[in-house]
């Protein structure tokens, strides 16, 4: 099913994203690991590509595995980078060809090494680029990213709205938003996207906190902000994994819980590949939401 489609008539809409391993074996680890979380009934899962196509064979045999053998919806991430425009064509063919209905359309990071994109030589520059490519000659569905906090490379935050606004306009059916964990941000980012005129969903992107030290990383690599006040708890914790991981969970349910009483469209989960975080997130919004309706029913 695509996923624009979808998200007009599944609310909430809960979705996972992985990332393709690089051996067999670490492939059968995701394939069980996307079938614990198949309880939860995601309306999709998406699954990463890595720098300069280098796992495009683990994305398409993930991807299609994760439709075909365990029957739910999946999305396929590509990006500019490394690939000529025939390339990005011959890859978009073979996906249609494997029954692949989504796309999300990145630019995608530099390869390591590498400090800022480059184009590959007929390649595409922005990630509008290819959605528009995608619209005109394909039947996608397609995703796009959003960035509450500002892309780190944009001049501004209204530089970056209009980039948003561009890539809508060429053709994106929805965005998925970079992690944060300030909610005030991601609805203000929304409010900004609406005053421009856009209305597709905005889907808020969570990665539930499990490690002080890759947390740190991953925050420092995407812009995101950690709040003075969580960040002080985390630290207090830094040498109590456990705890930190508690934490992360507890957080991340309070704040899922929060963006869907205040509008949000669904939850994308940054899962990492691994399921025990994202499945106590998930279960206790669950419980709470179950919760609320029996009140609701005995009001």
């Amino acid at each position: 099913m695509r996923i624009g489609h979808l998200l007009g008539h599944l609310r909430p809409c809960i979705s996972f994203e992985f990332f393709p391993p690089k051996t067999d074996e670490g492939v059968e680890k995701l394939m069980a690991t996307v079938t614990s979380l198949r309880a939860l009934n995601p309306g999709f899962v998406s699954v990463t590509y890595g720098a300069g196509g280098s796992s495009r064979a683990r994305t398409v045999e993930v991807t299609k595995r994760i439709k075909t053998e365990l029957g739910v919806e999946a999305m396929a991430h590509v990006t500019c980078v490394g690939h000529s425009q025939d390339e990005l064509r011959a890859l978009f063919l073979e996906l249609s060809a494997a029954g692949i209905e989504n796309i999300m359309a990145l630019r995608g990071d530099p390869p390591a090494g590498q400090e800022s994109f480059v184009a590959a030589a007929g390649g595409f520059h922005y990630a509008s680029d290819l959605i528009a490519m995608l619209a005109a000659e394909f039947s996608f569905s397609v995703g796009a990213a959003g960035y509450p906090e500002t892309h780190p490379e944009a001049k501004s935050f209204d530089a970056d709205i209009e980039n948003a606004v561009r890539k809508v306009r060429n053709g994106a059916e929805f965005l998925v938003t970079q992690l944060f964990f300030d909610n005030d941000q991601y609805f203000a980012y929304v409010k900004h996207l609406r005053d421009a005129g856009i209305t597709v969903p905005v889907i808020p992107g969570i990665m539930p906190i499990t490690n002080y030290e890759s947390i740190a990383r991953m925050t420092k690599m995407s812009g995101a902000r950690i709040p003075q006040r969580l960040l002080s708890e985390l630290e207090m914790r830094k040498d109590e994994p456990e705890a930190v991981a508690e934490l992360g969970v507890a957080f991340a349910a309070l704040q899922c819980r929060d963006l869907l009483a205040r509008g949000a469209p669904g939850l994308h989960f940054y899962t990492l590949n691994r399921s025990p975080a994202t499945r106590a997130v998930v279960s206790a919004l669950t419980a709470t939401l179950a919760l609320n309706a029996d009140v609701v029913a005995l009001a």
